[in-house]
């Protein structure tokens, strides 16, 4: 069967699916989704339907990005647009149907908004959302809109075109249409995607190999995951692509064993493709041959580098090992090998199915087209978000993100994840491209985006991402494996109230000491979260070290909780809902908390009534004393 035919086929199941007369049910069951309970759904909605003898067709799809709002689920009738319910529980399931496949109320009271042509009143639609409105959708194209257990979903959608259009170019021709587009690798490092395929185009060998890096691993990042679990073929595609441009004949998806649904997805995509002649000898009968096998890691961070994933591939312990040579050159099992991350791939597909003029009409003029980034932490609107290259931080935490949870102060953001650095509210106006990020101590990376508030304490957060790093340091060097140690030890001392004034110094010097004599990138920009802390909030260090008090009230050994002799009410539910029985008082007596036995959890200010704001949270010479607390009373009767 010819590839034109395919398509057709492809486009008639799409056209027959979009315009049945059934009505059409998606429920989005990314991990997402999934951990939020979309399955429970799946199982409610097909008993609802039964119970109401309606016939509808139920479609599981992959994450569209709002994650803040899962579990969601759409529905279509023919002849409207498609209305996505955000936050649905079986209750809204069962109002739903009744109200909306049965009575046509199509409850805008209960909708997020309409995908597609047409309107319904009262419900927005998605390009009018605040957090998709600055977004523009190209590694993420499919994603939301598509089974991506279905081959066909994807080639009616203009899939598998991009690779078409290279099969009939050559391999000269395709490198040089990605090195126009003007796509940077968008694991980490930002290198020009299409010099690197040159350089492995141009090194000898008789065998040559292609990976794609899906082992995500930064904390509070999940593009990787949720664009293999949404839309698998485009990054498939973009791999078939790759292989083509450089001469490879064998693939490897090395992906983390954390990623169950991925890899399930992606073994479907293989399956799948190998029907339709796309992969394996002689594809679509041109003589190109390609193979692609799953790997999975067992989840060592350091294996994101390229050279230790390498090593893992082959077998043998995953740490890295020094270039030159490079991978380009001498590679997998000493062969040229090429490696770019999930949502480069995605992207080339995209080029190749529209243009390299088209994809670099985005952006900047060094950093062109887009990135997607895992927006997470304390802003209200948290997600999957693809933004064009050069739109400001305030932009994307405040236009996309909604802002900071329950109104609160924006401290920080961190980008890059633990290997990035922490911006400050002076930073919110700055374009978030390679060059500016770099600029600022950070770096755009895979793409974490963790925003922080007011309660942050930027201490500890340089000590939890450095603790992150120094855990995943795989200790083949001296500057990686004791520097990141000692680094840890000093922050640690810092926030528990022991730091010494020449800490500040020593940990400069020792960031400095790692970033240049680190074998690989994971020990080179661990020290930039402590950087660029010291940087930029160097008054949260220094009231650590010399007043012993943590501004932000979150170190634990600097910390302590009291209840308020004036505010007390004697109501018993801080006592009942101490998990160490640390607070004594009867009922309608002031309460008093013993500091000896307190665990520093915070639930007795959690659970006192606002009315009241009996309890108190204070920081190193703001203490009160027990005594204090006695001295006025606190043991008197109400």
């Amino acid at each position: 069967m010819t590839f034109e035919q395919i398509k057709k086929n492809a486009i008639a199941e799409w056209e027959a699916f979009e315009n049945n007369e059934k009505p059409r049910i998606y429920v989005g069951t990314a991990t997402c989704g999934c951990s939020s309970g979309a399955l429970d759904l799946i199982e409610k909605i097909h008993a609802e339907l039964e119970q109401n003898h309606i016939e509808a067709t139920v479609i599981e799809v992959g994450c569209i990005g709002c994650c803040y709002a899962e579990p969601l689920v759409d529905i279509a009738k023919r002849g409207r647009p498609r209305i996505s319910y955000n936050n649905v529980t079986p209750e809204i399931i069962s109002a739903l149907i009744t109200d909306y496949l049965i009575n046509d109320n199509p409850r805008p009271d209960l909708a997020l908004c309409t995908i597609g042509e047409g309107e319904i009143s009262g419900i927005p639609d998605i390009s009018d959302l605040p957090m998709f409105k600055p977004q523009v959708r190209i590694a993420l194209r499919n994603c939301g809109y598509v089974d991506p257990e279905n081959i066909n979903h994807y080639i009616a959608r203009d899939g598998y075109s991009g690779l078409i259009r290279a099969l009939k170019m050559t391999s000269e021709e395709v490198i040089e249409e990605i090195s126009k587009s003007g796509l940077r690798g968008r694991g980490g490092a930002g290198f020009s995607t299409g010099t690197k395929w040159r350089f492995c185009y141009n090194a000898s060998g008789d065998e040559k190999y292609l990976i794609c890096n899906a082992d995500e691993g930064d904390p509070g990042a999940f593009m990787d995951r949720a664009l293999l679990e949404s839309d698998p073929h485009s990054v498939l595609e973009g791999m078939l692509i790759g292989a083509y441009a450089i001469g490879a004949s064998h693939g490897y998806i090395y992906i983390r064993s954390e990623y169950p649904l991925a890899i399930d997805r992606l073994r479907t995509a293989l399956e799948q493709m190998g029907k339709y002649q796309l992969l394996g000898d002689d594809i679509l009968g041109t003589g190109f041959n390609f193979n692609i096998e799953i790997k999975e890691g067992a989840g060592a961070f350091v294996c994101g580098e390229e050279t230790a994933m390498i090593q893992s591939i082959e077998g043998k312990r995953g740490m890295p090992y020094p270039r030159p040579p490079f991978p380009a050159t001498s590679g997998l099992w000493g062969k040229p090998t090429n490696i770019n991350n999930v949502e480069t791939w995605s992207n080339v597909s995209a080029i190749l199915q529209k243009s390299a003029e088209w994809y670099a009409g985005y952006g900047t003029e060094q950093s062109k087209g887009t990135k997607t980034f895992a927006l997470a932490g304390k802003v209200v609107r948290t997600g999957l978000i693809e933004v064009p290259m050069g739109i400001t931080l305030r932009q994307i935490v405040y236009d996309i993100g909604g802002g900071i949870q329950d109104d609160k102060e924006f401290k920080a953001v961190q980008t890059g994840g633990p290997s990035g650095g922490c911006l400050p509210v002076s930073t919110l106006d700055l374009p978030v491209d390679y060059e500016n990020l770099a600029a600022a101590g950070s770096i755009v990376g895979s793409g974490g985006m963790i925003v922080t508030d007011s309660d942050t304490c930027m201490v500890d957060l340089a000590r939890y991402f450095l603790s992150f790093t120094q855990a995943e340091s795989c200790g083949k060097c001296v500057p990686c494996r004791e520097g990141t140690m000692q680094m840890l030890k000093i922050l640690t001392d810092i926030t528990e109230g022991n730091g010494k004034p020449e800490d500040i110094d020593l940990l400069l010097e020792l960031s400095e000491a790692i970033k240049l004599a680190s074998l690989c990138a994971l020990g080179g920009t661990a020290p930039n979260p402590v950087l660029t802390t010291i940087r930029y909030f160097l008054e949260e260090y220094e009231s650590h070290i010399y007043k012993k008090q943590c501004p932000a009230k979150a170190c634990k050994e600097l910390i302590s909780f009291y209840i308020l002799p004036g505010k007390c009410q004697g109501c018993l539910i801080c006592k009942r809902n101490c998990p160490v029985d640390a607070i004594a008082g009867d009922k309608r007596m002031i309460h008093l908390i013993d500091q000896n036995k307190c665990i520093k959890c915070g639930v007795c200010l959690e659970v006192c009534p606002s009315r009241f704001n009996a309890v108190t949270k204070v920081s190193g010479e703001q203490m009160i004393t027990p005594k204090e607390l006695i001295s006025v009373g606190s043991w008197e009767k109400l």
